[in-house]
C-alpha cells in the first residue's frame, strides 16, 4: 500500500517526531511505501487567501496546493501526526486541510447532497495532549476531537477513518519508560492495522 503521514510539529527532537518515525519504519518493515510531508520542514502555507480561492474557481490550482493534492491523490492510506493545541489542530494542519482538502478536488455537492471525491482511502490519526487522557475521556474532549476530525474531515470527504489514537499527559518531563511504551503501542496497532 501507499501511505501518505502528514506530520505537523514544529520541533524535530518531539515526541511527535519520535511517533512519525516508529509509524514509518513499521509500514517500511511490513514492505509498504511511505511518503512523509513534514509541514514545518516544508514552511507550508497555511493561509487560504483570496488568490488561492479566485485561481480555483478558475481552473488554476495554485502550485503548493496542487503538490499536496498529488501526494493525496497517489496514497492510499493518509496518516495525520499532530498535537492538540487549544482543543484543536495546529494552524499549519488546520490550514493544509483549508488549503488541500479543497471544494472540487475532495469534495463537492451534487443534487443529492455532499460528494465525496476521497472515497476508497484510508485515514488515520494520531495525536498527543499534555491534559491527561482520564480528563478529556471525561469532559468529552477524546470524542469532541474524534468527531471534528474523523467525521469532519475524512468521513465528509469519502475517507474511511481506521483510528484515531490520543495520547495524553504527554511532556518533556514524561519518563522515558512511558515514552517508550507509547510508541511500542503505536508500533503493534500500525502491525495489526497493515
Amino acid at each position: 500500500m501507499k501511505h501518505l503521514v502528514v506530520y505537523a510539529h514544529p520541533h524535530p527532537e518531539s515526541f511527535n517526531y519520535s511517533i512519525m518515525e516508529t509509524i514509518v519504519q513499521a509500514l517500511e518493515n511490513n514492505g509498504h511505501e511511505v511518503v512523509v510531508r513534514d509541514l514545518y520542514a516544508l514552511d507550508f502555507q497555511p493561509v487560504l487567501k483570496p488568490e488561492d480561492t479566485d485561481a480555483m474557481k478558475s481552473g488554476h490550482i495554485p502550485d503548493d496546493i496542487k503538490t499536496e493534492q498529488e501526494f493525496i491523490t497517489q496514497s492510499d492510506v493518509i496518516t495525520f501526526i499532530y498535537p492538540i493545541w487549544w482543543a484543536g489542530l495546529p494552524a499549519i494542519i488546520k490550514g493544509y486541510v483549508d488549503r488541500v482538502f479543497s471544494y472540487g478536488y475532495a469534495y463537492a455537492y451534487g443534487e443529492e447532497g455532499i460528494i465525496q471525491l476521497l472515497k476508497g482511502k484510508k485515514g488515520l490519526i494520531i495525536n498527543t495532549h499534555g491534559a491527561p487522557k482520564e480528563m478529556y475521556d471525561k469532559i468529552g474532549m477524546t470524542a469532541g476531537l474524534k468527531i471534528t476530525s474523523d467525521v469532519g474531515i475524512f468521513e465528509f470527504t469519502g475517507i474511511e477513518p481506521i483510528d484515531h489514537l490520543l495520547f495524553g499527559n504527554v511532556s518533556e518531563h514524561l519518563e522515558e519508560s512511558v515514552l517508550k511504551e507509547m510508541l511500542k503501542q503505536i508500533e503493534e496497532r500500525i502491525n495489526s492495522i497493515f
